[in-house]
């Protein structure tokens, strides 16, 4: 009932939205010369405002209208008004992306269409992005998402889309803009935000901007503390020549919680500050990355883009192990739980090289906006993973904590050490084909090469074990623009990658490549006077070898993976971006999802893949007072509709009387409400998020059992110079 009423709501906002009088506001959209004068990718869904805005990550200059795919772009605007500060916040406002997962507390999990988003489908100002620790959101000035296939421009990604966060830029002009926030669990975080141009001639500009925040959590005992700076440089080296450099550092340190709340795969009521890890445990997690991008501009109709970027990240847990994990760890039906300590670190060094060309041309009376490129990427990761200590100490979850009765922090030994290259080339060409105003095609192929290797020294033993993988293939796709009109687009997609799975199977051996298959057809509007942008879009995406972590004899590495054969993900999306009146800014999305096993093999045939909502809906309006008494007077709703979905784990079908189960999680909807004020150059911004205090959980497996926060606060003080 609740997803029927949140659906209905969603419909007759956007019917309200019809019947508004219009208004004449010729600045309410604007479009720029289809040119690569400009290195960025006009694209449809603005979320935010009426305007359409450039996204970074899809390489080519093309018309919005004229992209066969769907994708949104999160403005600077609104991650300001809405206070956003996680990844969470941000998917409040982007249907059909959704976080699976908290585990542990120390990461957001981030999948859409039914598939997980890992960091290779994670970029940050176009390279990719460790988000397996929680990101800083100050120093975004905008996040983009492209749904769907994005494998014949990046390579190897994981189908549903990719998330580009991108950085705010370097201005001319002298300004920025010092913040102190604060809120509920002793939450404090100042920020910083500084640029100007450098020497008299003003040819090249920087930005500085820096954020501290300490915190502890509605869980006891749980704190947090995190660092994060970003400065940029931009020079301009001609008239035609352009250096872009962009570094971003954060230091994470927090504190582990994977919660105890599942007994014999039922959610038991605990309370939902009661923390049941170690007091002393910790994850801590650096990230430094930095881009340089050499852009020159032959003409206003070609262009050259060449982008250098390096990566590193490390990454260190030393805490309690999971619930309900390894010999003897099953949390009990009285509430007795052992526990063992666990322990591994993580390094890794990533590198990789771009270069684009753009042009557009005719050919007769045929347009072409043609994109050609090449990348080279490599990773080196090294993961240590140390012995358990087994029985630390038992605890019952029905019982308050008290870290003075843990026992004295264990000293583990190391276990193993993985190190893990991949190189990986690829070179792609892309055309937008116009063969007249109305009917369009949009066509590309890739071809990847990676090699991947895999070298695990067992310490007790010195033994090493090696596993090698080459493999290369084509990744095509074709896109049918047919547009009636101006303001109206029918489109339909198909393409097919060739995803190279890293890690082993049970046995030690190197895992198969998977095929992904993708078709995709939606419409996109336009209406009354662009103030109304209406999109609907349908999918179907086939995997034919999908691969996700085996749980066999207690393992808890990631890269050990098994076979689960073929998954078909199919759903609806509707985007909805409004500005009906003067100041008020809604936007509204629903989304439908369904992804399934199809071979009987391994799972049921038919059963749902776990963590993936079918109905997911957001639905959120912003009022900005532009004159009168109370100018400078801002209002917003923001809420989230998160439909039934499935944790647990999944029965086998070749195990006779499994006992693995599905564990069931109800729907929730989460309210926020935010009111802000500015006057001159100075703004106070307040939130309160879960104002109806809702309780939900992000459960992954049936040993990290993460409930949402309960209703909260937060306040910024921003000034403005």
């Amino acid at each position: 009932m609740k997803k029927i009423i949140y659906t209905l709501s969603v419909v007759l906002t956007s019917l309200s939205v019809f019947g508004q009088d219009s208004y004449n506001n010729d600045d309410n959209f604007s479009i720029e010369n289809d040119t690569v004068k400009k290195t960025t990718l006009k694209e449809i869904i603005l979320i935010g405002s009426t305007k359409e805005h450039p996204v970074n990550v899809g390489k080519a200059s093309i018309k919005p209208m004229d992209l066969p795919q769907a994708s949104a772009v999160i403005t600077s605007e609104t991650l300001k008004t809405q206070q956003v500060n996680s990844i969470t916040d941000i998917l409040k406002n982007a249907n059909g992306v959704y976080i699976m997962g908290t585990t542990g507390g120390y990461q957001e999990e981030i999948a859409s269409r039914g598939f997980s988003l890992s960091s290779s489908n994670t970029f940050k100002n176009g390279i990719r992005y460790f988000n397996g620790m929680l990101i800083e959101t100050s120093g975004l000035e905008k996040v983009e998402f492209l749904k769907g296939s994005a494998a014949m421009l990046f390579g190897n990604v994981a189908p549903g889309g990719i998330l580009n966060l991108v950085t705010k830029k370097p201005k001319y002009e002298f300004g920025g803009e010092i913040g102190f926030n604060f809120g509920s669990f002793n939450t404090v975080k100042p920020t910083v935000d500084v640029y100007n141009s450098l020497g008299k001639n003003k040819k090249a500009a920087f930005r500085i901007n820096a954020s501290y925040e300490n915190a502890e959590s509605f869980r006891n005992y749980v704190t947090s503390e995190r660092y994060y700076v970003n400065p940029s440089f931009e020079i301009k080296l001609s008239e035609n020549t352009e250096l872009v450099i962009e570094t971003d550092f954060t230091k994470d340190s927090r504190t582990p919680d994977f919660g105890a709340g599942i007994i014999n795969y039922e959610v038991v009521e605990i309370p939902r500050n009661r923390f049941l890890g170690v007091s002393w445990g910790k994850y801590d997690s650096q990230q430094f990355s930095n881009t340089i991008t050499l852009s020159h501009y032959f003409d206003t109709n070609w262009n050259i883009n060449f982008v250098n970027g390096i990566r590193y990240y490390e990454t260190e847990l030393f805490s309690n192990t999971r619930p309900n994990t390894g010999s003897g760890g099953a949390v009990q039906a009285n509430g007795d739980w052992n526990r063992s300590i666990q322990r591994n670190k993580a390094k890794d060094n990533y590198y990789m090289q771009q270069l684009d060309l753009k042009g557009v041309f005719s050919t007769g009376k045929i347009d072409h906006n043609l994109l050609i490129g090449a990348d080279l990427e490599t990773f080196k990761t090294l993961t240590t993973s140390f012995n358990n200590s087994t029985n630390y100490d038992v605890i019952n979850i029905f019982e308050n904590y008290i870290p003075s009765n843990e026992p004295a922090i264990p000293t583990l030994t190391e276990n193993t050490l993985t190190t893990a290259p991949i190189n990986r080339f690829g070179i792609y060409a892309q055309d937008l084909i116009s063969f007249t105003e109305k009917i369009k095609v949009l066509a590309g192929i890739r071809y990847s090469y990676q090699d991947t290797r895999s070298n695990v020294l067992q310490y007790s033993s010195s033994a090493i074990t090696t596993t090698k993988n080459y493999d290369g293939a084509f990744s095509p796709r074709v896109g049918l623009i047919y547009q009636p009109s101006k303001n109206q687009s029918i489109f339909a997609t198909y393409s097919n990658s060739f995803n190279i799975n890293t890690g082993q199977d049970e046995a030690g051996k190197a895992l198969k490549p998977s095929i992904v298959d993708q078709y995709e057809i939606g419409i996109k509007n336009k209406l009354f006077d662009d103030k109304l942008f209406l999109n609907v879009t349908a999918y179907q995406i086939s995997n034919d070898k999908f691969y996700q972590q085996s749980l066999a004899n207690g393992n808890s590495y990631s890269y050990i993976r098994v076979l689960t054969g073929e998954v078909r993900s199919q759903g609806i999306e509707i985007d909805v971006t409004s500005k009906p009146i003067k100041g008020l800014n809604i936007m509204a999305g629903y989304s439908f999802n369904e992804t399934k096993f199809l071979d009987e093999g391994y799972y049921i045939a038919g059963s749902l893949l776990r963590y993936n909502p079918k109905n997911t809906a957001n639905l959120s309006a912003n009022y900005q007072l532009e004159s009168g008494k109370l100018k400078g007077v801002n209002l917003g709703l923001i809420s989230t509709y998160f439909g039934e979905r499935y944790a647990g784990r999944s029965t086998r079908t070749q195990v006779e009387n499994d006992n693995r189960q599905l564990i069931y999680l109800e729907d929730f909807i989460q309210v926020d409400a935010i009111l802000g004020y500015t006057y001159n150059n100075f703004r106070i911004s307040t939130k309160l998020s879960n104002i109806f205090n809702e309780l939900n959980y992000n459960v992954h497996d049936d040993n990290s059992v993460n409930p949402i926060a309960p209703r909260n606060y937060s306040v910024a003080l921003n000034y403005k110079f």
